[in-house]
């Protein structure tokens, strides 16, 4: 059976040689997320140029098979819908695919299985605002048939798993069990665990559990994936047995099957038959503490389920519920996104799940909580939930404030060993100092403006102003070090660093600020004003109207994405004139899959790609570069999960796969800003000012504007006429950004408001 799975990975390639024939919608991607949830729960299904769920077998993000099976028998005739599975003996068929799509939360399939079209739903749930549920590591997969030519036909449905997904060397010996009651379970797991470690980015340790309802007419069975298999295609049903010679994941490939009869299915569609797929492991995760101690860390569902079992049956019990509620998510990303472009709502679709799932860096560091990593991701956190984004970095600030890391920048990440988090107490991790410290501060920043939580910026002021004072040290002219960008070397100078630091300074005002320290705001602030001012004479070219790479070499040039932390944190600390120049520039040295990184290469980054377009100040531009990365993750060249790092020449990927750096692509989702209303004295028609400004700084359309406080001090949180009469002087398309004193007529009876301006 080992040929003969082997040669089914191939078919990938053959596959590939041809255009697929179902509609794909929005496009079809390098690989379909199937169930992502988890660094450990990731099965995708790699498509090239295309293919069928039954033409290949699901993946694991690095590449690796995690078996996974579907038939179903139609009036007795069997065809398969999920895998690439090989029966010696017997004889089916496949389905053939009608259509794929994909959301944020879902991918479905519709294949026909003769007279009967099978809709092959798997839904990864993003519950952000619920904690136990978002750290369920579970998704599921649900199954609905529906007649096609107005007769009624007898349907059976199958599916297993393989012990494949609870370990990266199928040589390794695993040992499982079966539950009944009112839900049927398989448990799989290593007969040796190692806790805390990894293989091939597999976990060592903890359960694999695939369920379903235990209705009428379910039947289960374990065994070789020949024998179960066979069994159902040509009976119909499972055994209730249980094979109880443990042996190795690749000895007869022991699977884990599941069957439901749906009985004589007509034409309205059944009710879906769901089945769940879970990874569980306990301890999570070792995470060091004061004086080298370490605590062994659970995921946070077990604050609310005691036992893998009712963990299970509620969420199985849920599956109505988190298909509404996914549905309602899936609807305003895309509303959201669609007002950017229809391209970059189907960016943003494929990334969520991704970025929400993939909470470790790949092989070979598989750092914990790597600062430039989740720097990157942000915008999905401020999205979603921006106290995800707290969490993240609460780690990060309580170990460096417990004195073990030794270093005067900010560490780069929280261990070098996922799920270790062991820190880096001889201060030896990849060294980042402009770039994390300034990472640091901006998201602490930003998370403060986001939600009006300072807690972060008061708890940890000390560390936030020890690396700001390192930043005033080497961010004007930064030392020869490496970047986030780190595989495309060490250089000094560098002008896209330079603009990180100094927006971590101007970052720290804002803090300060905050903090009720007046004199350090105002000392911060005309640092990093005076280091703008200068910057620009070091950064601009001598030769052409761009910015540089790095000092003194004027025909060398980059993406300069972080100017992005200006707009996001309104800060307005570097001029209209920089952008301008820069959205001028970049229509001249855009590639086929969208504008390099820099000179030294021809490869890009997606998030940075993203960054970028978030800061043109116009539309035609902004849109060269969303859809360069959304024609790059559709061009049928790759099978991996999405990537971030390809070439721009021909949108073939460097390398990096299934990163959580993809919720960079959300950077164009609606953010809100405050403007101040605070001039009694003046008319309505010195409003003027403001759309100047407004289309100055945002390369966005103007939402709305809401009147959220009266003179009085009542939260009015409605629409007003103030907010109509502004509203006459910004049209429906406005560009802005930052705190604006907005005049208003005294006629109104308005002393002081507060306005709240929604853009994109």
């Amino acid at each position: 059976m080992e040929i003969l799975r082997i040669l089914s990975t191939f078919l990938l390639f053959v596959v590939s040689a041809s255009a697929f024939s179902w509609t794909a919608t929005p496009f079809n991607p390098a690989s379909i997320p199937l169930a992502v949830r988890t660094p450990y729960l990731s099965a995708w299904l790699p498509q090239g140029a295309g293919a069928a769920l039954n033409d290949v077998w699901p993946t694991f993000w690095t590449g690796q098979i995690v078996g996974w099976a579907g038939f179903v028998k139609v009036d007795g005739k069997p065809f398969s819908f999920l895998g690439a599975p090989n029966v010696p003996g017997v004889t089916f068929t496949k389905a053939t695919q009608k259509s794929s799509q994909f959301t944020s939360t879902q991918s479905i399939f519709v294949l026909s299985a003769g007279p009967v079209d099978l809709t092959v739903r798997f839904l990864s749930p993003v519950e952000p605002t619920d904690l136990v549920k978002q750290s369920t590591p579970f998704a599921y997969l649900a199954v609905s048939a529906v007649s096609t030519d107005g007769a009624s036909h007898s349907v059976q449905v199958y599916t297993d798993i393989s012990a494949e997904w609870v370990s990266g060397d199928n040589n390794l010996v695993v040992n499982w069990s079966t539950t009944t009651g009112s839900i049927l379970t398989h448990q799989v797991q290593l007969a040796t665990q190692s806790v805390f470690s990894e293989i091939n980015d597999h976990t060592q340790y903890g359960s694999a559990y695939y369920s379903t309802s235990n209705t009428v007419g379910a039947t289960f069975q374990t065994g070789a994936d020949v024998t179960l298999r066979a069994q159902f295609v040509n009976n119909g049903v499972l055994l209730n047995t249980q094979d109880t010679n443990f042996r190795a994941i690749s000895n007869n490939w022991p699977v884990f099957g599941l069957a439901h009869n749906l009985g004589n299915v007509g034409t309205s569609a059944t009710a879906p038959v769901v089945f769940s797929i879970g990874h569980i492991r306990d301890p999570a995760i070792k995470y060091i503490i004061a004086g080298g101690a370490t605590q062994s860390r659970s995921l946070y569902f077990w604050s609310q389920f005691s036992t893998p079992a009712a963990l299970i049956s509620s969420f199985l019990g849920d599956f109505s519920g988190a298909l509404s509620r996914a549905q309602a998510f899936d609807t305003k990303v895309n509303t959201d996104a669609n007002k950017i472009s229809a391209d970059y709502a189907s960016i943003v679709a494929l990334s969520i799940r991704q970025a929400l799932g993939a909470t470790k860096s790949p092989s070979p560091r598989t750092n914990v909580n790597t600062v430039d990593v989740i720097f990157p991701a942000w915008p999905v956190l401020l999205y979603t939930n921006p106290k995800l984004g707290r969490f993240l970095l609460e780690g990060l600030f309580r170990y460096q404030a417990s004195g073990q890391y030794p270093n005067k920048w900010s560490v780069h990440d929280l261990g070098s060993s996922y799920p270790q988090a062991l820190g880096h107490n001889d201060g030896r991790d990849e060294a980042m100092p402009v770039e994390e410290s300034g990472n640091m501060i901006i998201m602490a920043l930003s998370y403060a403006q986001k939600t009006g939580d300072n807690t972060h910026l008061s708890q940890y002021s000390a560390l936030l102003d020890q690396w700001t004072q390192f930043l005033i040290t080497d961010s004007l002219i930064p030392a020869n070090q490496i970047s986030t960008d780190d595989f495309a070397g060490s250089l000094a100078n560098q002008t896209n660093l330079a603009i990180k630091g100094i927006v971590g300074i101007k970052a720290m005002s804002q803090i300060a600020s905050i903090l009720g320290d007046t004199a350090k705001s105002a000392n911060y602030s005309s640092i990093a004003a005076n280091y703008v001012s200068r910057w620009q004479t070091f950064a601009t070219s001598t030769t052409g109207p761009h910015l540089t790479l790095s000092y003194g070499n004027p025909a060398s040039w980059g993406l300069s994405y972080n100017l992005f932390a200006d707009k996001l944190l309104k800060l307005n600390l570097f001029p209209a004139s920089i952008y301008t120049m820069q959205t001028a520039w970049y229509k001249t040295v855009t590639q086929p899959f969208g504008v390099p990184l820099d000179t030294r290469h021809t490869y890009t980054k997606s998030d940075w790609e993203i960054w970028t377009a978030g800061i043109m100040t116009d539309t035609a531009t902004r849109d060269i570069f969303i859809s360069a990365v959304k024609r790059w993750a559709s061009d049928g060249v790759s099978s991996q999960p999405l990537g971030d790092w390809y070439e721009t020449t021909n949108g073939s990927p460097e390398g990096f796969r299934a990163r959580p750096v993809v919720g960079g692509h959300l950077v164009g989702t609606p953010r809100r800003f405050a403007v101040f209303v605070e001039d009694p004295s003046q008319r309505v028609a010195g409003l003027q000012p403001i759309y100047t400004y407004l289309n100055t700084f945002f390369s966005s359309r103007l939402l709305q504007i809401v009147m959220l406080q009266r003179w009085d001090g009542n939260d009015a949180d409605k629409h007003h006429p103030i907010a109509r009469r502004i509203s006459h002087w910004l049209p429906p398309e406005s560009d802005g950004s930052g705190d604006v004193a907005v005049p208003v007529a005294a006629n109104t009876g308005i002393i002081f408001a507060e306005l709240r301006i929604e853009i994109e």
